[in-house]
């Protein structure tokens, strides 16, 4: 069955009605900024809710392979799992992947699907353009990528990402190293200490061999530290005893908050944040949130986060 098929028989539409909707679909994103958490603006576009639809069809249809190394957009794997998965690394080394989703164009797609041996007909790779790159002409002359917005673009990233996350993990399987990847985030830990200056030579030379210029390390970010600094996964903290953590700080901010609340002097933006560091708070360290509960009463923590902003 076409790819057509199968989105207008999920979709309870017509071929002919998918097929309309999608000869244009690249063009069919809201686009807007969002501020980054250091400095500059991340473009996001935002398929329109037709096309949305379509693209979870064809996540749902899982076509594609994907490494056990890959720990973010996977269904029952969490940024809890990946942070889990380095508690006993000694040392630790964390690089990042710079401008990611966008950096995947539809040449470097058809390149990797046939470096995985995959093929479609004319008729597939026609629609698999259309449904799963945005056209962003209007802000340079790169032509098709994936966009931060599309639901399909993590599935699709991490599938881009299979030839590399294998050979990696070979390498450091065969290093006594563990190594997992969190969308552009790649985490390397292990007890040997020295051996995890030799990765970022390994990991550009890797990235260039299977994607030449297209997909980059941002060296900015690559960062070694060990159990005598703090260890720092996808936002956990591990603590010297291999426990996942808040960390210190962040606790520290999060009692001050309550306080605020208490106290009747916390801004909306703060109890809108405290909820969601509140909900984070309870599947990373629970006993935090219990203590918490101790300390300022479990109605007070209960009254935080039933307040509906907005």
């Amino acid at each position: 069955m076409s790819l057509i098929a199968n989105i207008a028989r999920e979709s309870k539409k017509t071929e002919k009605e998918v097929l309309s909707f999608l000869r244009n679909a690249p063009n069919k994103y809201k686009v807007y900024k969002i501020p980054k958490r250091t400095s500059g603006f991340r473009i996001i576009a935002q398929p329109v809710a037709e096309l949305k639809e379509y693209q979870r069809i064809f996540v749902g249809l899982d076509k594609f392979p994907v490494h056990s190394a890959a720990m973010a957009y996977r269904k029952g794997i969490s940024i809890k799992d990946n942070a889990y998965h380095h508690r006993n690394g000694r040392y630790l080394l964390k690089m990042d992947l710079e401008n990611f989703f966008n950096s995947i164009s539809n040449s470097l797609f058809w390149k990797v699907c046939k470096d995985n041996g995959l093929a479609f007909d004319e008729f597939d790779r026609f629609t698999m353009e259309k449904l799963l790159f945005w056209n962003q002409r209007k802000t340079n002359r790169r032509g098709l990528i994936l966009s931060v917005g599309a639901p399909s673009s993590p599935y699709l990233s991490n599938f881009i990402m299979y030839l590399f996350d294998s050979e990696i993990a070979k390498y450091c399987e065969d290093n006594g190293i563990i190594y997992s990847r969190y969308a552009d985030d790649l985490t390397f830990s292990t007890e040997s200490k020295g051996i995890l200056f030799q990765v970022p030579r390994i990991v550009e030379s890797v990235l260039k061999r299977v994607f030449g210029r297209n997909i980059i390390v941002n060296s900015g970010k690559t960062v070694f530290s060990s159990k005598a600094h703090n260890r720092h996964v996808t936002g956990i903290t591990i603590t010297n005893e291999g426990k996942l953590s808040l960390g210190r700080d962040r606790k520290r901010y999060i009692k001050h908050l309550v306080f605020k609340f208490i106290s009747g002097n916390a801004a909306d933006d703060e109890v809108t944040y405290l909820q969601g560091i509140l909900s984070f708070s309870k599947y990373v360290e629970p006993n935090f949130v219990k203590s918490l509960g101790e300390k300022y009463s479990v109605d007070v923590i209960d009254k935080i986060m039933e307040i509906k902003n907005g």
